[in-house]
């Protein structure tokens, strides 16, 4: 069994009952202990007090929506969400996404696929965890420094917060200068995917740039390349 499936608790926030039951189902059958909750306000108290090792996070709930269930998480855990929107809800699922949410998926979805990034997401979540002391890892880029161990950014001195997800793609670029990805392999390089929405990588890529770029608008960094993806310079 993968080591992220030994003992992972993936914490399921869904209302509707058949959705639930199918996904708890085949999360089980691939080894997870999945625990189902209905309510948002509910999820939210359960994350905070016994914090899951990922939360599959619906947005239409009842008592406190999935955006603000997000949104709460995030102002105090690290914990790994992936949302499940209706495939119409684009602005939602960019939303999510700029609230921290590290991957989503659209409903109707297939079993396998969600389970493939629930293992993804995991996957990279683990491999954070396990991270080295500080000291043994920096990437530089004019004023920015970044620590591979330690998983901090500074821009001018200033400490900058990113996300898991944020910080892996940033590393990423870094550690591959000049260099053009198209955003399919940024999915499948950073996110661990062979498949999936690269609307996903565009998000990434838009609020590392107002995170680490003097002038979002005209990055000096991670500079886009039309027609094919992005490259980072130094």
């Amino acid at each position: 069994m993968d080591p992220t499936q030994a003992s992972a608790r993936v914490l399921v926030v869904e209302d509707d009952a058949t959705v639930a039951e199918v996904v708890g189902r085949y999360l089980e059958r691939d080894g997870y202990q999945v625990e189902v909750l209905t309510d948002g306000a509910m999820a939210l108290a359960r994350a905070l007090s016994s914090p899951p090792d990922l939360i599959l996070l619906d947005l239409m709930l009842p008592g406190m929506d999935g955006m603000e269930v997000c949104r709460r998480i995030r102002g105090t855990a690290p914990t790994p969400i992936i949302m499940l929107t209706a495939r119409g809800q684009e602005g939602d699922r960019v939303l999510g996404l700029e609230l921290g949410a590290d991957d989503y998926v659209a409903k109707p979805f297939s079993p396998r696929e969600l389970t493939a990034r629930v293992r993804a997401v995991l996957r990279r979540s683990v491999a954070a965890a396990g991270s080295k002391p500080a000291g043994e890892g920096v990437l530089r880029a004019g004023a920015m420094e970044l620590d591979t161990t330690a998983r901090t950014v500074r821009v001018a001195g200033r400490d900058v917060s990113l996300t898991a997800r944020e910080f892996d793609l940033l590393a990423f670029l870094m550690d591959h200068p000049h260099r053009v990805f198209r955003r399919e392999q940024f999915l499948e390089d950073v996110w661990g995917y062979t498949f999936g929405d690269t609307s996903t990588v565009t998000v990434h890529i838009r609020r590392l740039r107002e995170k680490i770029e003097p002038d979002p608008a005209a990055p000096t960094h991670i500079k886009t390349v039309w027609g094919v993806g992005y490259r980072f310079e130094p």
